[in-house]
């Protein structure tokens, strides 16, 4: 795979968006370069999917968004270098970019999981680094023989157990960001239901009103509830409120409306909702545990092309805090990521063009690390055979990882590279064995469906 020329890539984009004066500003998400243009007419749409390097271009709410890949902060690079483009240098994960579109166009429920795909984005790497750190910790515990009482253990247990436990600080600054509230109060609001007198606190009340004993340590959704309801508060109090007293008296109003009324009405509601939700799923998970898991990794693709993909995450917490591991949505998704690898090296390798092939491979490495966006929307909906061959590889894997039993036990972008996540806490490897055992016969599978799909689409 030739190296790219970030600089010539970016003078290509550049002379295809009609110039440096059409440039209204650049920015980056994970795998793609978005620009934003004056005059959306003098994009040669055609000319820049030709470009080497761009895989392809995709269109949301105005805003025109370069499929790169995770290279893509190179190329960004060239951008900043440029006295005359303004970039605004935020980094955004791509299904967060798909909510105020999605709002739009499908009504409530496709606004409500925008909004919670776009709510988890920002925290998936706090995530990923605390859910990895405690897989890390059992190799260590397991095979160098460190001692749970040395400090080492402790420092490395704190890392994963403050990810966890602070998640509503983390979501609370999220959800009240997308909400366009004050991110800051948000993560008040987080922190004040994680504190040592309210967190799972019993005989509590206030002015008289009794409060529900919540575990908020452990939910998601007392704080995205407590977000929306102090969006509102907020909204109003900013609109109505005199200027000089804004700052004073908007964030004190807005904490004294909003923590009683989420301690008392909202928090215990979510907690019924999360506990509700992870045993709802469970329980259609030991209903038909294969035919759950086929269902995910078959519908992986398609979730990731409209950004829905993220919108599981609270699923994935309920899970994790009821069962103590995930053994649906992650166990699904493993698969389902890695077919995407093998349907895209599969069309890389009967490719008669060599950008194809280029695309391909770029595309399949980064999906076997977990990170499909490149493959979804440069290989898979591009050409079609490579969906129909990824999706037999993530659905046959998931129904072989839903037959025994895979599962993961930390928050972590599935596949290969998160080879840590699937180690049972308790040091043995058998699940371990089989996820890689589960994701090796998906990316045969996908390969080759891709590969007879691809001959006979070539041949007709």
């Amino acid at each position: 795979m030739a190296k790219k020329d970030y600089k010539q890539i970016a003078t290509d984009i550049i002379a295809n968006c009609g110039g440096e004066d059409n440039i209204a500003n650049v920015s980056h998400c994970m795998t793609r370069l978005r620009v934003q243009l004056r005059n959306g007419s003098k994009l040669n749409k055609e000319a820049v999917k030709e470009i080497p390097g761009v895989i392809n271009l995709i269109e949301q709410n105005g805003e025109y968004q370069f499929v790169i890949g995770q290279d893509v902060p190179s190329l960004y690079e060239e951008f900043q270098n440029n006295p005359n483009i303004k970039s605004s240098g935020e980094v955004q994960d791509d299904a967060a970019l798909k909510e105020d579109a999605s709002a739009k166009k499908g009504g409530v429920m496709n606004a409500i999981l925008s909004f919670i795909g776009g709510t988890f984005s920002p925290v998936i790497p706090v995530l990923v680094a605390g859910g990895l750190t405690g897989a890390v910790l059992a190799l260590l515990t397991t095979f160098a023989g460190v001692s749970t009482e040395s400090g080492t253990y402790i420092i490395l247990s704190a890392i994963n157990q403050a990810a966890f436990y602070s998640l509503p600080v983390f979501v609370g600054f999220a959800a009240a960001t997308r909400l366009k509230a004050n991110g800051y109060l948000g993560a008040f609001l987080g922190a004040v239901l994680l504190f040592s007198s309210i967190n799972g606190a019993e005989g509590l009340d206030f002015l008289g009103i009794p409060v529900t004993t919540v575990a908020y340590n452990s939910t998601v959704f007392p704080v995205i509830l407590g977000c929306l309801f102090m969006s509102v508060i907020y909204k109003f109090l900013q609109k109505h409120m005199p200027v000089f007293l804004r700052t004073i008296v908007v964030p004190l109003l807005t904490m004294l409306i909003t923590v009683p009324v989420t301690l008392i009405v909202l928090g215990p509601i979510g907690g019924w909702v999360g506990s509700a939700l992870a045993n709802g799923v469970y329980a259609i998970y030991q209903a038909a545990p294969m035919v759950a898991v086929a269902i995910i990794g078959l519908g992986t693709p398609w979730l990731v092309f409209f950004g829905m993909n993220n919108a599981l995450y609270p699923i994935v917490f309920a899970l994790l805090a009821e069962v103590g591991s995930d053994p649906l949505i992650c166990a699904g998704m493993a698969p389902a990521n890695v077919a995407v690898g093998g349907a895209c090296f599969a069309a890389a390798l009967i490719a008669k063009d060599i950008n194809d092939r280029s695309v391909g491979v770029g595309a399949g490495l980064t999906a076997l690390c977990g990170i499909t966006e490149p493959g979804v929307y440069g290989v898979l909906f591009t050409k079609r055979y490579p969906l129909i061959g990824a999706m037999i590889g993530g659905g046959i894997g998931g129904f072989i990882g839903g037959l025994f039993g895979m599962t993961q036990y930390v928050i972590s972008t599935p596949g290969f590279i998160s080879f840590a996540a699937y180690i049972n806490p308790d040091g043995t490897m058998n699940n371990l064995v089989i996820s890689m055992v589960v994701m090796v016969i998906a990316l045969v599978l996908a390969f080759v469906s891709t590969y007879i799909l691809g001959k006979k689409a070539l041949a007709k």
